[in-house]
C-alpha cells in the first residue's frame, strides 16, 4: 500500500519551496487546519482554492443491520463533515480518457 507524505515531510517541503524556516511552515499547517475546523463548525463550508471544499452536512436516521446477527437496528441522525475535491484538482490527479 502507498503511503503520502507524513507532516514533517510536508511541513518540509513547504518550508523548503517556500524558502521560511521549518517553524513557520509547521505554524501555518497547525493554523490553515484550526481555521478550516472553526468554519466549516460556523459556516459549514471552508473552501480551499484549487483543492476542494470541507461542508458540514446531516445525514438523516435510518435502519441498519447488526453485521453480526443482521438484526434491524435504529442508527441516529447525526452530522458529518465531507471533503469534496475542487474540479481542477480531480482532472489533474484522476483526468478522463
Amino acid at each position: 500500500m502507498a503511503t503520502g507524505l507524513t507532516k514533517t515531510q510536508l511541513v518540509r517541503h513547504l518550508a523548503e519551496k517556500t524558502e521560511i524556516p521549518n517553524k513557520t511552515a509547521a505554524a501555518f499547517l497547525e493554523e490553515l487546519a484550526d481555521v478550516a475546523v472553526k468554519e466549516t463548525k460556523k459556516n459549514g463550508v471552508f473552501v480551499v482554492p484549487g483543492l476542494g471544499r470541507l461542508v458540514k452536512a446531516h445525514r438523516k436516521a435510518r435502519i441498519g443491520r447488526n453485521p453480526q446477527t443482521g438484526e434491524p437496528i435504529q442508527i441516529k441522525a447525526k452530522t458529518v463533515v465531507k471533503f469534496r475535491v475542487a474540479k481542477a484538482a480531480k482532472d489533474a490527479i484522476a483526468p478522463k480518457k
